[in-house]
């Protein structure tokens, strides 16, 4: 009788074992990217992630999922550009690097700021690039770019050059939105809003033409120096009378026009408005619509300015303080009320915003919103839905973007200004350049001066971001690389950044090259809490992937990553579903030891009925994974092949075809047990390739033991006409019969190995399947025909008698 031992001699995995094949992958060089190959290239423009915080496990999951896309287009013969960078520049690092070192950037000088940055960013970048290696992630972690690198600067300024002199970046002193925490402007995409409880305040005016008074009521009393009018809707009857009329100030006694306009709101306060400058976004509008002249009140570091009079110098907290007490004291004070009022605030420093009018540069993008829409239409997103997200933003925009800001941290803008005359001049492309500290690269202005002054502004952080996709496939750098791979072939991200990172990289790719970025969009929900709600240090949930992948192995993670939810949607973390992932591997460990006992024929085999329904359910499940595998979907892929592993192929399958496997007793001939051989193989080797871009680690040390080489070299599998393809009513038919007799031997208080005496009634389509279902069950007398009246139902058509 022939022994079959395994030849996985380890009893089960240890994903200790993942750091060796971490290194053994890098010793291969397995994934390095080659643009001369021949292949066509599939680039990923993978989001580069700030290095100020670690990632917690909502945010690993994400970059999980992206390389888990990289590994299946590799397998499906694409030569693939997942490149990897960290963005070190702009706000958040520098509000990092400020509570860190107890400083503020202003204070401390520009060099030794940045300095502070940079040393900052080294330290913790180490971590960060720690976990994306631990997790598995397929990308060049030797060679990754940093956005504050002079190669990456350069490009983001020889941008900003070109859009200059395609004359769509313009200067302009209006009002914009400014920070008084992070002391500089912010874009409209930047701001967040939160329902914070304030005070309404109702104060008398008087009329100048009659002497009577009138309430208004407003939240932003301090304000009151620069109101300019007084507003009423023309429909609201109390006060149509008003019009023409002029109304005095409290405190201030300056004398504005009341005038009738329709953005008043007859049921909110009094319905009566005071329009200053600038309270929110309306009062912008108001001004341009009726010609006002702004008076700005509030300075850039917050704090009220001479325009206050008496209260200047105070915050803008303080002097609102201030002026209600004044205002009490002189009984002009007539309610206080506290409400709720929706307040912009910085993404950032979560403070209240303010409008404060300053030059800054913009770019152009109100005159391109339908030809951005035309855009957005030829980029393929998944899911298709999200499209919508994108398009909302763009038909929300109402103002040019801001990208010049008033930091130190972030890519200078590339300009020097005559010293004599003002006129700015622009360098040559190519290299990176800090007009702040360096002598112009021009000798003469056109007006004979030889005197500049280097600009000393930086851009908006998502300058820098929204040209990665540019970088990587090589613009302005390596031409036949970025012939080849732009538009880049996806852009993953979150949801949370559509409005930001996707939209800015969509409108410069359009400005600079009138076509979109990329071919396809990947959105991904939000990582969550087990209790759903968004990890952040303050609330002390953030839960770190490290101690994770220690405990259940980074293969446990990414499963528990892909199959966690649809995509699109918020995933909570649930620890116990990484248990349960763990436990799938470790189920996937014991039927490859089992096969691996056997040889792996190679000719001279016989397929029975039973062996090409599991084939068959096999292409079933290859087609669902390669359709979910295309549309960027690893939820299905995740799902679908640990419901055949398991349900199927392990509970039902493998057990039924043990006996013809072993066939100690010759009962099957020997093509039939070699076929059983076959088929166990190739259900393995297809499990493993449809699983290895989600658990690249097990599936890696899988094929070497068995078969030999990576599992990361070999081709995505492909359906097979011959087999067949499943759902088959067979496989239910066969499936629910092992059940009903399982139940049954179980009820019986038998083993389920022993053999049954009684005769067993089985569905007709199951009659090919006689001869294993006899031998996995042990059956002496199973029968294809209507059983007799007093038969007992086993249920799934299964009886006994």
């Amino acid at each position: 009788m022939t022994s079959f031992k395994p030849r996985i001699r380890e009893a089960r995995w240890d994903s200790s074992e993942e750091e060796e094949l971490l290194k053994k992958w890098e010793e291969e060089d397995l994934y390095r990217f080659n643009p001369d190959s021949g292949k066509p290239i599939f680039s990923i423009d993978t989001p580069p992630p700030y290095p100020s915080g670690a990632w917690h496990v909502g945010a690993a999951a994400h970059y999980a999922q992206i390389d888990m896309v990289a590994r299946y287009f590799r397998m499906k013969g694409y030569e693939v550009l997942f490149a990897f960078g960290v963005d070190r520049n702009g706000l958040p690092i520098e509000v990092q690097v400020e509570k860190e070192y107890g400083v503020k950037a202003h204070d401390v000088g520009r060099e030794k700021f940045l300095k502070l940055c940079s040393e900052f960013l080294d330290k913790v970048e180490k971590d960060l690039v720690w976990i994306a290696w631990r997790l598995g992630l397929s990308c060049n972690l030797k060679n990754y770019y940093r956005t504050d690198s002079p190669e990456f600067r350069a490009l983001t300024q020889a941008t900003f050059i070109e859009l200059w002199r395609k004359g769509l970046i313009y200067q302009d002193d209006r009002p914009t939105n400014w920070c008084p925490s992070c002391r500089t402007t912010i874009a409209d995409a930047e701001i967040e809003y939160d329902e914070l409880e304030t005070e309404l305040v109702y104060i008398k005016f008087k009329i100048k033409e009659t002497g009577e008074d009138v309430l208004i009521a407003t939240t932003r009393p301090e304000l009151l120096c620069t109101c300019a009018a007084v507003i009423f809707n023309p429909v609201d009857e109390r006060y149509t009378r008003l019009e023409g009329l002029t109304a005095i100030v409290p405190i201030h006694g300056q004398e504005v026009p009341i005038l009738p306009h329709s953005y008043a709101k007859p049921e909110f306060g009094t319905g009566l408005v005071m329009v200053c400058s600038f309270g929110d976004y309306s009062d912008i509008r108001l001004f341009r619509e009726l010609g006002l002249k702004a008076k700005i009140a509030i300075d850039a570091d917050g704090k009220m300015n001479a325009h206050a009079g008496p209260y200047a110098g105070l915050t803008v907290s303080e002097a609102r303080r201030k002026v209600v007490e004044d205002l009490e004291k002189q009984g002009l004070l007539v309610k206080r009320e506290r409400i709720i009022h929706r307040t912009p605030v910085c993404w950032r420093s979560k403070d209240p915003i303010e409008f404060i009018a300053m030059p800054e540069y913009y770019l152009k993008q109100l005159d391109f919103k339908e030809e951005l829409l035309q855009i957005v239409e030829q980029m393929k997103f998944h899911p298709p839905e999200h499209k919508q997200l994108l398009i909302n933003w763009i038909q929300s925009i109402n103002a040019d973007w801001p990208i010049s800001r008033r930091r130190f941290y972030g890519t200078e803008i590339p300009l020097w200004y005559c010293k004599a005359c003002g006129k700015p001049h622009l360098p040559p492309p190519g290299k990176y350049y800090q007009p702040w500290k360096e002598p112009a690269p021009l000798e003469k202005c056109e007006c004979g001066s030889t005197e500049f002054i280097g600009e000393e502004r930086t851009f908006d952080t998502w300058m820098d971001s929204s040209g990665s996709e540019l970088f990587i496939t090589g613009y302005g750098r390596d031409n036949e690389l970025f012939s080849k791979a732009f538009p880049c072939s996806l852009r993953p991200q979150g949801i949370d950044i559509v409005r930001t990172w996707l939209y800015y990289t969509v409108l410069k790719a359009y400005l600079l090259l009138d076509k979109p970025a990329f071919q396809n969009v990947r959105l991904s929900g939000m990582g969550l809490d087990e209790r759903g709600e968004a990890m952040h240090k303050s609330k002390g949930n953030v839960i770190y992937p490290g101690p994770v992948m220690k405990e259940y192995g980074a293969d446990a993670f990414r499963l528990w990553s892909a199959a966690e939810a649809k995509l699109g949607s918020n995933y909570r973390y649930s620890e116990s579903h990484v248990k349960s992932a763990r436990l799938f591997l470790t189920k996937l460990w014991n039927i490859s030891r089992f096969i691996s006992s056997f040889p792996k024929p190679e000719e001279g085999y016989k397929l029975r009925k039973l062996d090409l329904l599991a084939l068959a359910e096999l292409n079933k499940l290859i087609k669902e994974c390669e359709e979910a595998y295309e549309q960027m979907d690893v939820y299905v892929p995740a799902n679908a092949i640990r419901e055949y592993a398991w349900s199927f192929f392990a509970d039902h399958y493998l057990e039924a075809v043990k006996p013809r496997a072993y066939n100690t007793d010759n009962r099957f001939p020997r093509e039939e047990q070699l076929g059983a051989w076959y088929t166990l193989y190739t259900c393995l080797e297809t499990i493993l390739k449809l699983l290895a871009p989600i658990c690249p680690f097990i599936t890696d040390a899988l094929w070497r033991r068995m078969l030999g080489g990576s599992v990361h070299l070999q081709a995505f599998p492909k359906v097979n006409e011959e087999w067949g393809i499943g759902p088959t009513k067979e496989a239910k038919a066969f499936m629910e019969f092992n059940t009903a007799i399982w139940k049954y031997k179980k009820n019986q208080k038998l083993s389920l190995s022993a053999p049954l005496q009684q005769t067993v009634y089985a569905p007709l389509e199951l009659k090919e399947f006689e001869e294993d279902l006899k031998a996995m069950h042990k059956i002496a007398d199973l029968r294809f025909e209507p059983p007799p009246p007093n038969a007992t139902d086993l249920g799934g058509g299964v009886y006994t008698a």
